[in-house]
């Protein structure tokens, strides 16, 4: 495999791939044109050749590609053959609507903890997940490690509860609270999901709309 630097567009576009390709391997399909990949997801046959050559040869002349095998392929890409392991902080009704309904095992990660200070949940499970006091993060974290963070605690403690994963050697976090985290690591990766952006774009495009 290729060791180059990625861009982070086509980064942004490999979960699209693994996507489509599990669904098309679901279904039964054995292989696929770059022509035929790109029209269903919206890109040119040329940015398909262009995205997966950052990585290493895939696919033959006259062939395309083997479903089955690009999609180990971008999984393995992805990480998701690599047995991460995440805890949440924050077990209101987004974190537990996350426990509860977000397959983590499917995208290889493993949720093995989740923290929350408020006494009815602490100490019970969600989802077989078992709720701790956020006061024993650190003991947990040096006793079972993780290297990710899912944040969906309340903003005005966002920063200072990442400040703690990443001292106790969290290397990313899946950040929910709205908030741009300042954390003072650069080896730290931080994913923010703003559903407020997502939403206020749709909106202006539906506004904008003939």
């Amino acid at each position: 495999m290729k060791k180059q630097k990625v861009s982070s567009a086509v980064i942004r576009r490999l979960p699209r791939y693994y996507r489509h390709l599990n669904d098309l391997h679901q279904a039964g399909v054995e292989r696929i044109s770059s022509n035929a990949l790109g029209a269903s997801l919206g890109l040119t046959a040329s940015q398909i050749r262009q995205d997966l050559s950052c990585f290493g040869e895939f696919g033959q002349q006259g062939y395309g590609y083997n479903v089955s095998s690009l999609r180990d392929e971008v999984a393995d890409i992805l990480g998701v053959n690599r047995g991460h392991c995440a805890v949440i902080l924050g077990v209101g009704n987004l974190g537990r609507a996350l426990m509860e309904n977000f397959h983590f095992d499917r995208f290889g990660v493993t949720l093995a903890a989740a923290f929350d200070v408020v006494p009815e949940i602490v100490g019970r499970s969600c989802s077989g997940v078992p709720v701790y006091h956020t006061d024993q993060l650190e003991e947990y974290l040096t006793q079972h490690p993780a290297n990710i963070g899912v944040l969906t605690v309340p903003g005005r403690v966002a920063n200072r509860v990442a400040e703690r994963l990443v001292s106790a050697g969290v290397k990313g976090i899946w950040n929910f609270t709205n908030i741009e985290l300042t954390v003072d690591a650069p080896d730290i990766v931080v994913e923010d999901v703003h559903f407020a952006d997502s939403l206020l774009a749709l909106n202006y495009m539906i506004s904008e709309a003939p």
